[in-house]
């Protein structure tokens, strides 16, 4: 396990992370980015969005990971952001994080494990 790191508004968060739960976060990631792309592109042409289910993802290892956002509130991708939530036994953190920040620190991870 390698550690992860997450810069946020304000500061970061490392943990330790597998590379396979990086890469279903990834997965859950992408699946979101179509729900962003979607309602922009419906958006764009005028038309009504349709509804998009909101993405949570939760790990739970050493560390429990919570990464939640809802796509419709977000006109774009890159002005969406996650609600996340770091906890263990000791220690319990909630935040706002942009979600192309998240991208980033995921894919430098992933590349580094790899």
């Amino acid at each position: 396990m390698a550690q992860l790191t997450l810069n946020l508004v304000q500061g970061s968060v490392s943990f330790s992370f597998s590379s396979e739960a990086a890469q279903d976060l990834k997965q859950h990631i992408n699946q979101l980015m179509q729900s962003l792309k979607a309602i922009a592109s419906n958006t764009s042409s005028g038309g009504k969005p349709k509804p998009q289910k909101p993405m949570e993802y939760r790990y739970t290892g050493d560390i429990f990971l919570e990464v939640f956002c809802n796509p419709n509130i977000y006109p774009s991708p890159f002005a969406a952001k996650v609600l996340l939530t770091v906890r263990d036994d000791r220690l319990r953190l909630t935040t706002e994080a942009e979600l192309m920040r998240l991208i980033e620190d995921l894919d430098q991870f992933l590349s580094q494990v790899a």
